[in-house]
Parts: C-alpha cells; structure tokens; sequence
C-alpha cells in the first residue's frame, strides 16, 4: 500500500489576530508544522498548537522562518550561513522546550516561505540549515522540497529526510514551483489540487505549466492552512487519498 503523510503549516495567528482554521483542518492531516515566533506565532499559540496536535494523534514539526512577521517570512533576506543555523537553532529549541511541557517531541523541521526557497539557490545555507537540525536531535526527520538541494545536504548528514511535494503550486518543468507573484502559480480548485495529490501518491507524478509530465518523488505532500478554503481543501485531499488507496500517515510512524 502507498504512504503518504499529509503536513500543514499551523499555529500561524499572533496575539489577538487569526490565521487559518486549525483545529478544523487537524483530523484531516497527519503532521503539522507548527510555526516558532519569527515569521508567525507567538508562545501561547505554538503550545496551544501542540496541545491540539497531540489530541488528535498529529506529529509536531517545527516549522522555521525568518525574522519577519509583517511579510510573513516571505520576503527574502540577506542572511550568512551562520545566521541561518543560529536562527534555526533557536526556533528548534524553543519549539521543543513548548513541546516538552506537554510530553510532545519535536519530529521534524520544514523551512517556511523565502527560507525553503532561499536554501535551495544557496547551499551554503541548505547545509548550515540542515546542520541546525543534525545538532539538535540527529534522530529528527527534515522535510524539503522534492529533490531537492535542502534534503540532500540532510543526507549527506544522515538525517532521516521526507521529499515534500505540493497539490495546490503549478511546477516548472525544472521541478521547482511557479513563483507565488506570477499568474497561475496556486491552483485555486481544490477537485484540481485534490487530483494532482492523488497523481503523485500514485505515479509519482505532476504535470508541470508546459504540459510535460515531471517525476516527483512525493513522502510528504503540503496542504497550505492559509487557503480561505483550507478546511474543505484538507478533507477533500484526505478523502481522495483514502479513496485510492493510499494510507495516510506521517513519516515519522
């Protein structure tokens, strides 16, 4: 039978301001990237977050990004190899410091926004971010983009990697995805995105905006938790898997 985990970013509201539909969208994944406090979240959201993971038998991840909560940790920024890992370091660490109050492990890491791209052009970066992980907890999974430079430089360490593809991004024939600022780079219909999950549990496969078909190998597919529709988005995808076979679990179990 096919495994495919399904991960959500989460725990993205700060203070009094709400993003996303967690605890709806929670039954129907199997891993959540909890968000650390640079690019979104703060203390009482990320445990409030575990807490609801853990009820709903979801692994933990943290999910790390720059120091940029008025741009959401989408704008690039100029950042050294050492920055990079302290960075990741810290968000790790403070994660699983919440985690650990409420008898949760921290399972794995998946960069969020201009970090997952920026450590794909530059691997210098992937390393120091890969290393950041390996120093922590060398038992910790790191999830990147599909072959991608982000899980190689993991490899190369020896951490267990989860090659991430995404139902809901258009691709380029290259394997990467269709920057988010041009037109057509989200796919909005979720029958649409809900069939390309299931085309990538099952072949391994996507079609990319030229219309050549891409081998993708796919551990782990995204399902974006800021979508207006994220609810529906989820089940749907959840749905459609199950349906085909696939047995949906995370790729820590």
């Amino acid at each position: 039978m096919k495994r495919i985990d399904l991960n959500c970013d989460m725990g993205e509201s700060f203070g009094p301001w709400n993003m996303g539909a967690d605890a709806e969208v929670m039954p129907w994944i199997t891993s959540a990237n909890v968000a650390c406090g640079f690019h979104a979240g703060d203390p009482s959201i990320m445990r409030r977050t575990v807490v609801l993971a853990a009820e709903s038998g979801v692994a933990v991840g943290a999910h790390v990004g720059l120091p940029d909560l008025a741009g959401f940790g989408r704008r690039a920024m100029a950042l050294s190899a050492q920055q990079v890992y302290d960075l990741a370091v810290v968000q790790i660490g403070a994660l699983s410091a919440v985690a650990r109050t409420q008898g949760v492990k921290v399972m794995h890491m998946k960069p969020h926004g201009a970090l997952y791209h920026m450590v794909e052009r530059d691997e210098d970066l992937a390393k120091a971010l890969a290393r950041a992980v390996y120093d922590i907890d060398a038992s910790m999974r790191l999830l990147g983009r599909s072959g991608g430079r982000l899980v190689a430089c993991g490899q190369q360490l020896g951490l267990s990697v989860a090659h991430e593809a995404f139902a809901d991004r258009r691709y380029l024939s290259d394997g990467h995805l269709v920057p988010r600022g041009e037109r057509g780079a989200v796919i909005e219909d979720v029958n649409i995105a809900a069939a390309q999950a299931v085309k990538l549990a099952e072949e391994g496969a996507v079609e990319t905006v030229d219309g050549t078909l891409l081998s993708l190998r796919a551990d782990t597919i995204c399902v974006h938790g800021d979508r207006h529709d994220a609810v529906a988005f989820a089940r749907l995808m959840h749905q459609q898997l199950r349906a085909s076979g696939v047995e949906l679990r995370s790729t820590e179990h």
